[in-house]
C-alpha cells in the first residue's frame, strides 16, 4: 500500500497541484487522468523519487517496491533476451523463459531473443523497456504511455497481465477504453487537486461534473445570502431597534468563507468546416487494385459506394497498404480500378508520416489560418488550442515545433478546411484523453462521410460503420460495426498468456526448462541463417524508407517531385513487407516445434 498526504508541486507561479492526498490499496488498478500538463508525469517523478515535492508526505509498506516504465532507451546487453534477464530479480537469474514469455506476449518472435536491442525501432525498444518493468515484480507498477506503439494483439496481451497482476498498479494512458478495460478505480488532476473515485472514467467525469455544478450552485446560494444579509445591515444599522440585530448579521457575513468563481477550463470547442453538398453517394469505388510492383498488390478488387455519415475504417497490421490506400483515393497515387466522386465532393486529408509542406517561417497560427481565410481570428485561435497550441503557442515558429507538434498543425488545416469527406491517418495521435473524446464527437457529428485508420479500439468501436480489413496479406470490405467484426471473424491470432506460478521443485524445473531450451535452439537452428539474411535485408529497406521519408519533411517538392517520392515510399514498404511475408513461410515449418517447446515451458512456469 501506498499513502499520500498533503502534496504541492509548483514551478515558479505556475501551480501544478497542492494539498493532492491519496491511498492505493491492495490489487488496485488506478488510472490516473488529467489535461495535458496538469502534473500526471510529474506525480509519477515524484512517487519514485526522481523530483521532490515542495511539501508533502509519500509512505509505502514495509520492504515496498516500485517498479515504472522507463521512456529512455539505454541497453548495456548483445540480446534481447540477456538484456531483459537483467531486470529478474534476485535468485531468478535462471528464469529467462519468464522473459521470453513476456517478449512472446508484446510481439517477439523466437528469434528476437537473439537480436541485438539496438536493431529494434524504438517502438519494440520501449517494449523491451516494459518487459523489465514487468519483470522486477514490483508491489506498485507506474506505467507511463504503455500503450504506445502497441498494436491491438499486443494491447489485449497487456490487458490480461495487467488484470492478473498481483500487486497495484497507477496507469497513465490516453487510450480511454483501454484504462476502463483494467481499472478498478480512477483519480484526476483537476484545478490543482486530486480527487479518486471507485470505477471508471465515465463514472469520475460526471462526478466531476456533479461537484461543479454543485459547488457553483452553492456559490450563487452563498452570494444570495450575503446580498441580503448585507441589504439589511445597510438598511438598519442606524437605527437603535434593529442595530443589534444588523450587528449580528454582520458577523454571519464575515464567518462565511467567499467562493471564488471557477475560472473557465480550457475547451477545444472546434468543429471540422463542413461544405454543403446535395450528393446521395459522394463517392464510388469499383473494383480498385493497388501495387508498387507488377503482380504484387497490396489490395485488390475493393469496390465501395461512400454516402454522408459513412464512417469507414481502415485498420490492420502496419506496413501493409492502410496509408496507401488513403493516398490512391486522395488521388496522390494512381491504382486500377474506378473512382468516380460526385463534383460537390471536396477531399480534407490528414496524412500522419507524409507531412505536407509547411512554411518554417510562418507561426502555428499563420499556417493553420490559410487553408481557410473565411475564418475569424478567433476561429483559427480556436483550432489552435484544439491542436495543444493555446496562448502564445500559436505564435511559435514551424521551424521550432518537434515532429509531433508539426503533426498536430496538419491536423489543424484539415479542421480549418471546408470539406465534406475526411481521410484521416491516425487522427487522435498527440492528443490526450479529452481532447481525444472532442475529436471523437467531432467525427461523429461532422454531416460529410469519413474514411479513417486507426488503432484506437474506443474510436473503432464508438464510429465504424464499415471497415475495410487489412489481414492475411489481403484487404476486403466488411459491411458492419467493429463489434460485429470481431464477433464473427476476430483476428485469427491467439493471444500469449501470463505464465503462472509452480509449486513444483525450482531446482528440477530450472533443469527441465534449460534442456527443453537447448532441444529448441538446435531443432531450430538450420533456419536461423536465412532468418538473419532476411533480417538484415529488413534493416537495409527501413534505412531507406527513412530516407524517402526525410526527403518529404526536410525538402521542398514540385507536384512530380513529389509523387515520385510517394511512389520510392511505397514501393520500399511493399519490398518490407514481402520480406516479413517471406520470413513468416520459414517461420511456419518449425511453429509446430516451437509450439510444443512454449507449451511445455508454460507448464513448467
Amino acid at each position: 500500500m501506498i499513502q499520500v498526504a498533503q502534496l504541492e508541486k509548483s514551478y515558479g507561479d505556475r501551480v501544478l497541484f497542492q494539498d493532492v492526498s491519496f491511498s492505493v490499496g491492495d490489487g488496485e488498478i488506478v488510472g490516473l487522468v488529467g489535461r495535458n500538463g496538469s502534473g500526471k508525469s510529474t506525480l509519477f517523478k515524484i512517487l519514485r523519487g526522481e523530483e521532490e515535492a515542495d511539501s508533502g508526505d509519500i509512505h509505502y509498506g514495509k520492504s515496498y517496491k516500485l517498479g515504472f516504465l522507463d521512456q529512455h532507451i539505454k541497453f548495456t546487453e548483445d540480446t534481447v533476451l540477456k538484456e531483459c534477464v537483467l531486470a529478474l530479480p534476485k535468485g531468478q537469474e535462471l528464469d529467462a523463459y519468464k522473459a521470453e514469455a513476456l517478449l512472446f506476449g508484446l510481439g517477439f518472435t523466437a528469434e528476437d531473443m537473439d537480436r541485438p536491442p539496438s536493431e529494434f525501432s524504438g517502438g519494440f525498444q520501449l517494449r523491451i523497456n516494459l518487459v523489465k518493468s514487468l519483470l522486477q515484480e514490483p508491489d506498485l507498477l507506474l506505467l507511463d504511455e504503455p500503450t504506445n506503439y502497441l498494436d491491438i494483439l499486443s494491447l489485449n496481451w497487456l490487458r490480461g497481465f495487467l488484470k492478473d497482476f498481483a500487486g497495484e498498479v497507477i496507469l497513465i494512458t490516453h487510450d480511454r477504453h483501454f484504462m476502463d478495460s483494467v481499472v478498478t478505480h480512477v483519480m484526476g488532476i483537476h484545478r490543482e487537486g486530486l480527487r479518486k473515485i471507485k470505477g471508471t472514467t465515465t463514472k469520475y467525469y460526471e462526478q466531476l461534473a456533479l461537484d461543479e455544478e454543485i459547488y457553483e450552485k452553492t456559490r450563487l446560494n452563498t452570494e444570495k445570502k450575503v446580498k441580503e444579509m448585507q441589504a439589511f445591515v445597510d438598511r438598519f444599522r442606524a437605527k437603535n431597534t434593529k442595530a443589534k440585530q444588523a450587528q449580528s448579521k454582520m458577523k454571519q457575513i464575515e464567518k462565511l468563507a467567499p467562493m471564488g468563481k471557477l475560472s473557465a477550463e480550457a475547451q477545444l470547442g472546434f468543429q471540422f468546416n463542413y461544405k454543403p453538398t446535395p450528393a446521395k453517394v459522394l463517392m464510388t469505388i469499383e473494383d480498385l487494385s493497388f501495387g508498387f510492383e507488377k503482380g504484387k498488390n497490396l489490395f485488390e478488387k475493393i469496390s465501395l459506394r461512400i454516402t454522408p455519415k459513412d464512417r469507414v475504417a481502415i485498420i490492420g497490421k502496419n506496413g501493409y497498404g492502410k496509408t496507401t490506400l488513403l493516398n490512391v483515393i486522395a488521388g496522390q497515387l494512381q491504382g486500377e480500378g474506378k473512382i468516380s466522386a460526385h463534383p460537390d465532393t471536396t477531399l480534407s486529408y490528414y496524412q500522419q508520416t507524409n507531412k505536407k509542406k509547411l512554411t518554417p517561417t510562418a507561426t502555428v497560427a499563420e499556417e493553420i489560418g490559410s487553408e481557410n481565410p473565411r475564418l475569424s481570428i478567433s476561429q483559427v485561435r480556436s483550432i489552435c488550442g484544439a491542436m495543444m497550441f493555446s496562448g502564445d503557442n500559436a505564435d511559435k515558429k514551424i521551424s521550432v515545433l518537434s515532429g509531433g507538434e508539426q503533426g498536430r498543425v496538419l491536423l489543424g488545416k484539415v479542421i480549418a478546411k471546408s470539406s465534406n469527406m475526411l481521410l484521416l491517418d491516425e487522427p487522435t495521435n498527440h492528443l490526450d484523453m479529452e481532447s481525444i473524446q472532442v475529436m471523437t464527437d467531432e467525427i461523429d457529428e461532422f454531416a460529410g462521410a469519413v474514411l479513417f485508420v486507426s488503432h484506437d479500439e474506443n474510436l473503432l468501436h464508438r464510429l465504424a460503420t464499415k471497415l475495410i480489413i487489412f489481414k492475411e496479406g489481403k484487404a476486403k470490405l466488411f459491411l458492419g460495426s467493429y463489434k460485429e467484426f470481431l464477433k464473427k471473424e476476430g483476428w485469427g491470432e491467439m493471444v500469449v498468456k501470463k505464465p503462472k506460478k509452480s509449486n513444483s521443485d525450482r531446482k528440477e524445473n530450472k533443469r527441465k526448462r534449460a534442456q527443453l531450451i537447448q532441444e529448441r535452439a538446435k531443432l531450430l537452428k538450420p533456419l536461423k541463417k536465412q532468418i538473419a539474411e532476411l533480417e538484415s535485408t529488413i534493416m537495409e529497406k527501413e534505412a531507406a524508407l527513412d530516407a524517402e521519408n526525410e526527403k518529404i519533411n526536410a525538402a521542398t517538392l514540385d507536384s512530380d517531385q513529389s509523387q515520385e517520392v510517394f511512389r520510392n515510399i511505397g514501393s520500399i514498404q511493399i519490398q518490407i513487407a514481402t520480406a516479413y511475408e517471406k520470413l513468416d513461410g520459414l517461420m511456419q515449418s518449425h511453429d509446430q516445434q516451437a509450439a510444443r517447446f512454449e507449451s511445455e515451458l508454460e507448464e513448467l512456469s
